[in-house]
């Protein structure tokens, strides 16, 4: 079991170990990919404390570049599945694993793909998602991953910190909006902590936080989780506006998203910051035209 492991057993990479195999590889680390590659031992020990998993958990880890977190995760899990859209570091994680962890290399398994349009994932079913998430993708990989992997119970990502405020954002906060109402479809979002720019190379323009979130039962809708996510892209799609302008054209007519809205119980002067996702669940099910 993973709790037999000690944490000599692992020689988590530092900041020149990084750069070794980077060069190695002949990578440049690219704003494209969304890559920065932590390099603080402190940093990788402290989100998988805070991610809270232990030897019973299979964790899903995304975008493991040179794999700084995931030999900081393998000895306290059953197994990491870890997807990474590079090729050439998709390759190069087992080798380093082998080099840095040998007695755990076969906890590990790679997968190159890209995380936002995986449709399953390999090996065991995962419990948990742990990640530095790609910062320009982070919200719709999030979001596609809840949805198609219900058995993760615990997710814990270090996002851009501006990110992390909307995904925790609750209704009626300025930061509130579709992502937040879209997250909080799958799991109670709060946020757990920032991470200064230092730890990564390279250093980026951008702060960090991480995220906590923790599954919970999707509202009790009679409508899919779908049409519960066009309600909320409606009403987001231009802020300033009052529900009954916003959701005219879901409707059909500003008359109509009155009358939809009037019979969700939802105020049709208000606007979407200030609902919470029951209240879109409610709105979605008086869609017009909607056969009950």
């Amino acid at each position: 079991m993973a709790h037999s492991e000690t944490s000599e057993t692992v020689r988590l990479l530092t900041p020149a170990d990084v750069r070794r195999i980077a060069d190695r590889l002949g990578i440049r680390p690219t704003k494209t990919l969304g890559q920065n590659f932590v390099i603080d031992h402190g940093t990788v020990r402290r989100i998988v404390r805070l991610s809270g998993v232990d030897e019973d958990d299979v964790v899903l880890e995304v975008g493991p570049g040179l794999g700084s977190l995931t030999l900081a995760l393998l000895p306290r899990v059953r197994r990491v599945t870890a997807i990474e859209i590079d090729p050439d570091l998709a390759a190069a994680l087992p080798a380093t694993v082998r080099e840095h962890a040998p007695g755990l290399a076969d906890r590990l398994e790679v997968r190159a793909a890209d995380a936002l349009r995986v449709a399953e994932v390999p090996g065991p079913e995962p419990t948990a998602m742990v990640a530095n998430l790609p910062y320009n993708v982070a919200v719709p990989v999030l979001l596609h991953l809840l949805e198609l992997l219900p058995s993760v119970r615990r997710t814990l990502v270090m996002v851009q910190a501006e990110v992390a405020d909307r995904l925790a954002a609750e209704p009626g906060s300025r930061t509130y909006g579709a992502p937040s109402a879209k997250a909080a479809w799958y799991a109670g979002v709060r946020r757990a902590g920032n991470v200064g720019r230092s730890v990564f190379w390279p250093v980026p323009n951008v702060d960090s936080g991480l995220v906590e979130l923790r599954r919970r039962p999707a509202p009790s809708t009679a409508v899919p989780r779908e049409e519960v996510f066009a309600v909320i892209d409606a009403a987001f799609a231009q802020r300033r506006k009052t529900l009954r302008a916003a959701l005219s054209s879901w409707a059909g007519s500003a008359a109509a998203a009155e009358t939809a809205l009037r019979a969700a119980g939802v105020d049709p002067s208000a606007r979407g910051e200030a609902l919470d996702v029951a209240a879109f669940a409610r709105i979605a099910e008086h869609r017009p035209g909607r056969v009950r």
